[in-house]
C-alpha cells in the first residue's frame, strides 16, 4: 500500500513493514517536555557560541532498573562573553552535582525546568575563554516505543535467553535525552571519549576506536571508546550479549587500512555471516564513486539492535532481521552505511537541508544496484521511490527548521520526500550534467575538495545554496532554475505534448510560469533526440503516424498522471 515513510526510516523497510522482532519492555515512557522535543531549529546567541573541544561520557547502563548513571564532562570555549553556560538535558535525568573547572557548584547555581540545563557561572567567561564542566546526573531516561520511528532508550530482552539488550535512538528529538550535549548540529564535539559501564556478561559497542576493556571487581565492565567529530545524536549507546565478527586490517582502495567489525546476537552466526559478506563490497563502491571512508583511522563497524536502523557513527545501528530483497543486498546495511559520507562527513548545519542526507543516502540504493546489475535494477529501483513522492511541501523552505518540521509530513514538512524526492532530483540532475560531473560535484559536497585521500579532509558542514554552487562551478552553468523548481516549489513541473501535423510541440508547464528550460528526450519510431526546451519550449518533427515516446528513458522528474491517478486509488483503498 502507498505509505508515508516514517521519520529517519528507509523507504524499502517501510514497505516491508518492518517491525520489531523482539519485545520491547518497561513501566511506561516518562515524558519529555516541549523543549526537549525540540531538535535543531533556531539557536539563542548564547548557546550558538558554545563549541564542545572534547565530551568525556562516562555512562553506566542498569538494564535491571531501566535507568542510567552518569558523569559528563563537557571542555567548551565560547565565543562572546558569558555569564551562565545552558545545556540541553532532559530533566527526566537529574543533576547531582556540578563543577566548573574542578570546584563544585551549590545545588543554587543550576535548574533545569524545561529541559535545559542553566548553570549560573561565579564568574563570567569572556569571548574565547574556554571552561570544563562536570555534570554528574541519572535516572529513569524517555523510552522510545516504537524506535526508530521516535527516540530514547530501547530496553529489549534477546529472543531465547531474555538477556538485557539495550539501545539508543536520538535523531528526532536529540542527544540530550542521554547526555548532556548542546542539541543542535554545530553543537558536534570535537572528540569524544565514552566510558560505559555494563553488566556482567554483556558487552556496549560504540562510536570510534576501543581504548580498553576494564573488568571490574564485581564482574561489571567497564568500555572506553574514543571517537572524533561524531554528530551530536549518533553518539551511541549498545548493550547486549553480544558476539563479533572483525576483520581486523581492512585495505581500502586508497590504502588505508582499518577494522570492519560487526557486532551481533549469539545465534545468528550464519546471518551475521552473510551480512558481514556485504561489508567490504559496499565500502568499494561508495570509495570508488564518491571517495575515501571518512572514519579511516577509527573502524568500520556495525551492531544489530533491537530497532531497524539508525546512521550512528562507525557503530551503524542495523535490526532489519537479515531480511531479503529484490535487489540482492540488504537495503538498511546500505542506507546507514552511505551516511558515514552523507551525515557524518558531511553534515547539514541546518535541519532544513537534511535532503543532502537522506536523499543522496536514498539514491545511492539504486546506483549500487546499478553497479552491481546493471541498469535494470536501477530503473526497477527509481521506479519504486516514484510512486511514493507526495509533494505537500517543498524539500526545502529556506528557514532554520527543527528535525520535526522536516522529517513529519504532518507538521506541513516534506517528510519522506526528502529520501525519495531528493534521490529522483538527483537522479534529473545525474542525467542533465553526466556521470562525471555528478560524482565530481558529490566529492566536493561530502569532503570540500575533488582530490579527497587520506589525511586530507576533515568533516565538514554543509547547505544546500553551497551545493547548488558547487553545481554551478562544476558544469560552468547556472543551474539556480533546477533547483528552485525541484527543491523550493512543491508541485512537479508538467510537460506539455501537442501533436500539429508532422511536429510534436513540447511545453514545461510550472507554476507561476517560472523558467525551466530542462532537455528532453523523444523517442521517434526508436530514433532517440533530444529536444533543447529553450525557454521551457521545444518542437520535434515527426512523421504522422509516428510512435512517439517523451523521456523513454525516465530521466527526469516530473508530474504524471499515472502516478497520481495510482496514488489516489491506494488512498481509496485499492478500489
Amino acid at each position: 500500500m502507498q505509505i508515508r515513510i516514517p521519520a529517519r526510516i528507509l523507504v524499502a523497510a517501510a514497505l516491508a513493514g518492518a517491525s520489531p522482532a523482539f519485545a520491547q519492555i518497561g513501566p511506561g515512557e516518562p515524558p519529555i517536555t516541549a523543549l526537549t522535543k525540540i531538535s535543531g531549529g533556531p539557536v539563542d546567541a548564547e548557546r550558538a557560541a558554545l563549541t564542545l573541544e572534547h565530551v568525556d561520557l562516562a555512562i553506566e547502563v542498569l538494564p535491571a532498573t531501566q535507568s542510567l548513571r552518569g558523569v559528563g564532562t563537557l571542555t567548551l570555549r565560547t565565543a562572546t562573553p558569558q555569564t551562565r553556560l545552558l545545556i540541553d538535558l532532559d530533566k527526566n535525568l537529574p543533576v547531582s552535582a556540578i563543577a566548573l573547572d574542578g570546584t563544585p557548584l551549590a545545588p543554587s547555581a543550576w535548574s533545569n525546568p524545561q529541559g535545559r540545563l542553566a548553570i549560573t557561572l561565579p564568574r563570567p567567561l569572556a569571548a574565547g575563554d574556554r571552561a570544563t564542566v562536570r555534570i554528574s546526573y541519572g535516572g529513569t531516561p524517555h523510552v522510545a516505543v516504537r524506535a526508530p520511528w521516535d527516540d530514547g532508550l530501547v530496553w529489549a530482552k534477546t529472543p531465547g535467553d531474555g538477556k538485557p539488550w539495550v539501545a539508543t535512538t536520538a535523531e528526532g528529538y536529540g542527544c540530550d535525552l542521554f547526555w548532556p550535549c548542546l542539541d543542535f548540529p554545530q553543537g558536534e564535539p570535537a572528540m569524544v571519549d565514552l566510558h560505559i559501564t555494563v553488566p556482567q556478561g554483556l558487552s556496549a559497542p560504540s562510536n570510534g576506536v576501543l581504548q580498553r576493556v576494564e573488568t571490574l571487581p564485581d564482574g561489571r565492565t567497564t568500555w572506553h571508546w574514543k571517537a572524533r567529530s561524531p554528530n551530536p545524536y549518533s553518539i551511541a549507546l549498545n548493550v547486549g550479549p553480544y558476539k563479533e565478527i572483525t576483520l581486523a586490517r581492512h585495505t581500502d582502495r586508497f590504502g588505508a587500512t582499518f577494522p570492519l567489525s560487526y557486532w551481533y546476537l549469539p545465534g545468528r552466526e550464519v546471518q551475521a555471516q552473510r551480512l558481514f559478506a556485504e561489508f567490504a563490497p559496499t565500502l568499494d563502491f561508495f570509495e570508488a564513486n564518491i571517495g575515501p571512508y571518512p572514519w579511516w583511522d577509527e573502524k568500520l563497524g556495525v551492531v544489530e539492535t533491537p530497532h531497524l536502523g539508525m546512521e550512528h557513527q562507525t557503530i551503524n545501528a542495523y535490526g532489519n532481521a537479515y531480511k531479503k530483497t529484490p535487489s540482492g543486498f540488504d537495503e538498511i546495511f546500505q542506507h546507514e552505511l552511505a551516511h558515514e559520507w552523507f551525515g557524518n562527513q558531511m553534515s547539514a548545519g541546518n535541519w532544513d537541508d537534511y535532503w543532502l542526507h537522506e536523499g543522496y543516502a536514498q539514491y545511492m540504493q539504486p546506483l549500487y544496484g546499478r553497479w552491481r546489475e546493471g541498469e535494470a535494477r536501477y530503473a526497477a529501483m527509481m521506479d519504486e521511490f516514484r510512486n511514493q513522492i507526495l509533494n505537500h511541501a517543498p524539500i526545502v523552505s529556506g528557514r532554520v527548521m527543527t528535525e520535526e518540521e522536516v522529517y513529519e509530513d504532518a507538521n506541513g514538512g516534506p517528510g519522506g520526500d526528502i529520501y525519495v524526492k531528493g534521490a529522483w532530483v538527483l537522479h534529473t540532475l545525474r542525467n542533465l550534467i553526466g556521470d562525471e560531473a555528478f560524482w565530481d560535484v558529490t566529492r566536493r559536497l561530502v569532503y570540500g575538495r575533488s582530490d579527497p585521500k587520506p589525511g586530507n579532509f576533515q568533516p565538514r558542514f554543509a547547505n544546500t545554496p553551497e551545493y547548488v554552487a558547487i553545481v554551478n562551478q562544476v558544469t560552468g552553468r547556472d543551474l539556480g532554475w533546477f533547483f528552485d523548481v525541484y527543491l523550493r516549489t512543491a508541485a512537479l513541473p508538467r510537460l506539455m505534448e501537442t501533436r500539429e501535423g508532422d511536429r510534436v510541440l513540447l511545453a514545461w508547464k510550472l507554476p507561476g510560469d517560472k523558467a525551466f528550460p530542462l532537455p528532453v528526450e523523444v523517442s521517434i519510431d526508436g530514433r532517440v533526440q533530444t529536444v533543447p526546451m529553450t525557454g521551457g519550449k521545444g518542437v520535434i518533427a515527426a512523421p504522422p503516424g509516428a510512435h512517439v515516446v517523451v523521456d523513454p528513458a525516465s530521466r527526469i522528474l516530473r508530474q504524471s498522471d499515472a502516478v497520481d491517478a495510482y496514488q489516489a486509488y491506494m488512498r481509496r483503498g485499492g478500489g
